[in-house]
């Protein structure tokens, strides 16, 4: 994260921003919308009556609150608690802004990070499950996690008790990464029992929250995050979960937005198997092993750990190659290609930057893929070869 997250005097955008994250009944969607209509925080903050009244959608109380310049809090005394946290507010544009998560239909317009977001963990698993695991559930987390760490993938998952808490430390004592999505504010301690293990994570890896300082653990709160639990990751593991269970809401989620869904067998009959076992006869692919995931990602680890060391040697002298025919593309293959960059790109940026339908856009992909011209990876990410 850039020291301007982070500075003590905030730009009049950043205390733009956080007015709007602030201003009480205006939800996630009604800021982007925001924002998309009147051209940037500032604008839509300076909107007068006339102009917000013809804005639709608009929550009565949000609207009043806009007009009046109503806010939860103090917007400035706001920032200097954040400061005082060591935390930052990183938003929707900015360039520290989690890659994965952009791609999402609905991304958070705030995030509060408390800790360190790294380039690497684009290539991240969400491990999510059951609060009351049994010793069998809670020990596969642990090996799991351990080892995807030791292999360089970021765990993510909620800091809830239970299996959320198995992932995190998993993670942490492997070696590697790991981030927190919290369902309360960064100040707000929950579960009492994980003080501790906040505090290790902020060390290797980052809290996230979309909610102000003081933001309780409501209910409410959880479902909305588990969307960025499963948007910050490449795909979902599904460790233990009864029938009805939040863990199965963000598999949904996860479908929803494109990424993979894995789960882990249990014992036939278990209540907590039933989720899990569920998820497998709808399609989503067994783990019993670190390796299961790691086949289908490891050439996204790659790209992440080598793309900035790549090969500085020299080529090495050998035999002439015989001058092979130039490669012929069509304008829309050249389109395709140019979108991808020098990095993974996942298919909702490539259907973007190309304008182009969705059906269009997967025939198109599935062709030059047969050609040898680009490769897949997991979570709908691509690559040129």
């Amino acid at each position: 994260m850039t020291e301007a997250n982070r500075s003590s005097n905030p730009t009049d955008e950043q205390l733009a921003w956080l007015k709007l994250k602030l201003t009480q009944g205006l939800g996630n969607r009604s800021i982007v919308r925001l924002i998309e209509r009147f051209g940037s925080p500032l604008a839509a903050l300076e909107a007068g009556r006339d102009a917000l009244a013809q804005f639709s959608g608009l929550r009565t109380e949000a609207f009043r609150a806009l007009v009046r310049r109503q806010f939860s809090s103090d917007p400035r005394a706001e920032w200097d608690r954040l400061m005082e946290l060591g935390a930052a507010m990183i938003c929707l544009g900015d360039p520290d802004y989690p890659e994965n998560l952009k791609n999402i239909a609905d991304p958070p317009a705030v995030l509060f990070v408390q800790g360190t977001l790294a380039v690497r963990d684009l290539v991240a698993v969400a491990v999510v499950g059951s609060r009351f695991a049994s010793p069998m559930g809670l020990n596969t987390t642990r090996r799991l996690c351990g080892d995807w760490a030791k292999a360089g993938v970021t765990v993510v998952s909620g800091l809830a008790m239970g299996i959320d808490t198995a992932a995190h430390w998993g993670a942490i004592k492997g070696g590697g990464r790991t981030l927190a999505v919290l369902g309360c504010g960064l100040d707000v301690v929950y579960p009492r029992s994980n003080a501790g293990l906040k505090q290790a994570i902020c060390g290797c890896g980052a809290l996230l929250t979309e909610l102000p300082l003081g933001s309780p653990p409501l209910a409410a709160h959880f479902p909305p995050r588990n969307r960025i639990i499963s948007g910050l990751a490449l795909g979902v593991v599904v460790v233990e979960a009864a029938q009805r269970s939040g863990s199965l809401i963000t598999a949904r989620l996860a479908l929803e937005q494109g990424r993979e869904v894995f789960a882990v067998p249990g014992p036939a009959g278990h209540e907590r198997s039933v989720g899990p076992h569920r998820l497998l006869k709808q399609g989503a692919k067994l783990v019993e092993s670190a390796e299961d995931i790691l086949e289908e990602i490891r050439p996204l680890i790659r790209s992440s750990a080598a793309a900035s060391a790549a090969s500085a040697a020299a080529p090495v002298a050998g035999p002439i190659a015989a001058p092979q025919p130039p490669l012929v593309l069509a304008p829309e293959e050249e389109e395709l290609i140019k979108s991808l960059g020098d990095q993974p790109c996942h298919i909702d940026r490539i259907r973007a930057a190309c304008a182009r339908p969705v059906s269009e856009i997967a025939a198109l992909l599935t062709r030059m893929e047969l050609r040898g011209l680009i490769r897949q990876l997991a979570g709908k990410y691509f690559e040129k070869v």
